[in-house]
């Protein structure tokens, strides 16, 4: 936390948070170009970003792409603003809402977070029912082998689909699977309108992927990237706002065995 700080109280961090604010997914170039600064300047400010798990990055070929990481706001935002209802932090809880709010010229959603754990129960977390009912309200129904389609248990509602298929699965290292249909019940289920149900329906299926890497101190790094949006996607709104929410009670869960989930799965 205190690194988090530190970080945040440089007024040139503050304005490349604002410039990945704008633009999420940019390279090193692209942030020198738009704040003015020498590469040697914008590369210190990012690794110190980066160590404080504000500015989390992606790499695309040979391109290091840049993003905001909305994590370490949400944890200040949940043990400060949220517990003691402090009036003076308006600058803070706007920081927090751009960042989960952002909308981002390359249409992917990346999120960064630290959980004391290992990474074979991360990887348990991640596919076993009675984990993920826990923290999320949904099980999967499937072997976790490449190219097995699965089923999803959320809301009351089964909802199966040839496209929905693991892409990728290396544990406890990688996992990867095509983002889950919504049909009318589960859109119903969830409280969506027609249109925005409208509007999901008509986009092209996502993917999302799990990167997990030991970190020192008995904690784990879980990188989640969300990708396959087309510009305006009405889905990378919604998964925007309930991603850190998920990875959020997953965290409380595996540190300290409780956790609400977001909806029921039965």
């Amino acid at each position: 936390m205190d690194e988090v700080f530190r970080a945040l109280a440089d007024t040139s961090r503050r304005k490349l948070l604002d410039s990945l604010n704008t633009k999420g997914g940019q390279t090193l170039s692209e942030l020198c170009s738009v704040l003015d600064m020498t590469r040697q300047s914008v590369s210190k400010h990012l690794s110190v970003l980066e160590a404080s798990n504000l500015v989390t990055t992606v790499w695309r070929g040979r391109e290091k792409l840049h993003y905001l990481n909305a994590e370490p706001i949400c944890e200040i935002s949940d043990r400060w603003i949220n517990r003691y209802h402090r009036r003076r932090v308006s600058a803070l809880a706007g920081l927090k809402r751009a960042l989960e709010d952002r909308s981002m010229a390359r249409p992917e959603f990346v999120y960064v977070t630290y959980i004391r754990t290992t990474p074979e129960l991360l990887w348990q977390a991640l596919t076993h029912p009675e984990f993920t009912a826990s923290y999320w309200g949904r099980t999967y129904d499937t072997d976790w082998q490449k190219g097995s389609p699965y089923g999803l248990n959320q809301s009351g509602v089964r909802v199966d689909d040839p496209e929905q298929v693991i892409l990728e699965a290396d544990p406890p290292r990688r996992l990867s699977y095509t983002w889950n249909t919504f049909s009318p019940e589960l859109a119903r289920a969830l409280g969506w309108s027609d249109e925005f149900f409208a509007r999901i329906a008509a986009e092209p299926r996502s993917r999302v992927s799990f990167e997990i890497e030991p970190e020192e101190d008995d904690t784990v790094r879980l990188t989640v990237i969300h990708e396959g949006f087309e510009d305006g996607s009405a889905m990378l709104e919604s998964i925007s706002g309930g991603w850190p929410r998920v990875l959020a009670n997953l965290k409380t869960l595996l540190e300290s065995g409780e956790a609400e989930p977001m909806w029921a799965c039965t």
